[in-house]
């Protein structure tokens, strides 16, 4: 029992910008913690948004969203921003996709992608927050980082140089995972039983367009199913 909540601690550490267990960092982040560290982000921004639920509903997404980019250290968007400009300069070439991917710079198709991304969040927040209705937000971070840590443990890395509790995403037995956030959509939100295809469809782009996974397409698609998750339930009202 201590060893996992080492194991969950480390992912969170390593997940998130909020603070920890200082002897976290002896364990090595775990794919099969990342639904619990996307459950446990969601029942934050659960109770944020209930705090927030008397301010006008654009403000309460607005700080809905601030504390959710936050929460990550921006580090999923900066997924979505290195992936874009990699296919959007890459012209189906891999070698020159692999070399973008790996470039500092920020071109013009990340910052369009940022900008959607960011632009559609504050508006499917501020949609829920109209509706008062919060339950999506405890269950879509759990089923975003279930997303990713599936997408490590069937698509082969892109290069070397991974980390390598990505490398050994094998030994992750998500089926547990899955099998508890569908119990906990159709109680709560049934709608996000339709989550698992929204996953499986990033696992198809990632398969068809990049042949693989590195840590920012696993960001990215965090984030890219994180906003059509919001946008099903929103569509559900």
């Amino acid at each position: 029992m201590l060893e996992d909540k080492d194991k969950f601690f480390a992912t969170w550490s390593f997940l998130t910008t909020f603070p920890t267990r200082k002897h976290a960092s002896e364990s090595s982040p775990q794919l099969s913690m990342m639904p619990l560290v996307g459950l446990s982000l969601g029942l934050i921004f659960y109770v944020m948004s209930w705090l927030l639920s008397s301010f006008n509903p654009a403000v309460a997404g607005l700080f809905i969203l601030i504390l959710w980019l936050a929460s990550t250290g921006f580090l999923h968007l900066d997924g979505v921003a290195d992936l874009s400009d990699a296919l959007g300069a890459a012209h189906g070439d891999k070698t020159r996709f692999l070399e973008v991917l790996k470039e500092p710079n920020i071109g013009s198709f990340a910052v369009i992608a940022l900008i959607l991304v960011i632009l559609s969040k504050l508006l499917l927040l501020s949609v829920l927050s109209i509706t008062e209705i919060f339950a999506p937000l405890l269950l879509i971070p759990a089923w975003a980082r279930l997303g990713a840590a599936w997408w490590a443990s069937e698509l082969p890395p892109l290069h070397d140089g991974l980390a390598t509790w990505l490398l050994d995403a094998g030994e992750a037995n998500l089926t547990a995972w899955f099998i508890t956030l569908l119990i906990l959509s159709l109680l709560f939100t049934p709608i996000l039983l339709l989550a698992p295809i929204v996953l499986w469809a990033w696992k198809v782009f990632l398969e068809q367009k990049v042949q693989g996974m590195n840590g920012d397409c696993l960001g990215a698609g965090i984030e890219v199913c994180e906003v059509l998750l919001l946008a099903l339930c929103c569509l559900a009202l």
